[in-house]
């Protein structure tokens, strides 16, 4: 597996910055952001790419994936998103996500992602890279893995395949849900989220309520070493991307920088151990 850091919690930084923290904390590469806010914008893909390609190869890394906020093929930067990450080498992009726009519009925003998907397929097949499903609690088509499989069905995995992610999947289906989920969408994974989630119990307007936040990857509502043993299982050994999200209020604490990348080193050392323990 190629073990590579989210860019998101370093955006304050260069990317020379980025790079050199990533090459202390002995990963193998980066998870680029290529969005509207991201180290790269769309519209400087095709020149910003390259460069930032030779930034991470001359510290030794890779550009493992990109995370974009692609949904239509047709929608500007689209093409030259795919195209440029095909010249670059770079295999594997994640897409947006779909909304589930209100209770009772499931089936209807499903058909409309499944067209759109026929387009992302299409372009992906065409430039020979993977567009990818992240499965992300709440609100959205791809909120469950057992969704992503029934918009999978029937398409080529080369081209349009799932990104599994150990914390939301644990929010949506933390006993069983998630064991099923990876279950049913193997063979059609292609790129895998680490990061850990917890229920918290905390006051609002005088009542109490739950709350999901991220904690640190030994500390979460699923036993990941049976999460990646699983992960295994389906035969995967691609990109493995750590999602420190450490920051704001759905984390378990408002880490500055300098303590989120501490916490991520400690993380990256904790799964390089359940990896060598799993063989």
């Amino acid at each position: 597996m190629k073990l590579v850091m989210f860019s998101k919690h370093l955006q304050g930084l260069t990317l020379e910055e980025v790079a050199d923290t990533l090459v202390d904390l002995e990963l193998d590469g980066v998870d680029l952001t290529v969005r509207p806010g991201g180290h790269i914008e769309p519209a400087e893909v095709e020149f910003r790419l390259p460069q930032a390609l030779d930034i991470f190869n001359d510290r030794g890394l890779d550009i493992g994936m990109l995370t974009t906020a692609v949904l239509d093929a047709r929608e500007p930067h689209a093409e030259a998103i795919f195209a440029t990450a095909a010249e670059c080498g770079i295999g594997a992009l994640k897409l947006g996500y779909y909304l589930c726009q209100n209770f009772g519009a499931f089936w209807s925003d499903f058909e409309r992602t499944m067209v759109l998907l026929d387009g992302i397929e299409g372009l992906a097949g065409e430039y020979g890279v993977s567009a990818n499903l992240h499965v992300h609690s709440g609100p959205f088509v791809t909120a469950t893995p057992q969704t992503i499989s029934m918009l999978l069905d029937g398409r080529d995995p080369r081209f349009v395949g799932a990104y599994v992610d150990s914390g939301h999947m644990a929010i949506e289906g933390g006993y069983g849900g998630w064991v099923q989920g990876l279950d049913m969408l193997a063979g059609r994974i292609n790129l895998v989220a680490l990061k850990a989630m917890g229920w918290f119990q905390v006051d609002h307007e005088g009542r109490q309520t739950w709350q999901r936040r991220l904690v640190p990857l030994d500390e979460g509502i699923i036993d990941l070493r049976l999460f990646l043993q699983h992960v295994k299982a389906t035969g995967f050994d691609g990109v493995v991307t750590f999602h420190s999200e450490y920051q704001g209020s759905h984390s378990f604490r408002d880490l500055t920088v300098p303590e989120l990348i501490e916490q991520t080193r400690r993380d990256v050392t904790y799964v390089k151990g359940l990896l060598e323990e799993l063989g």
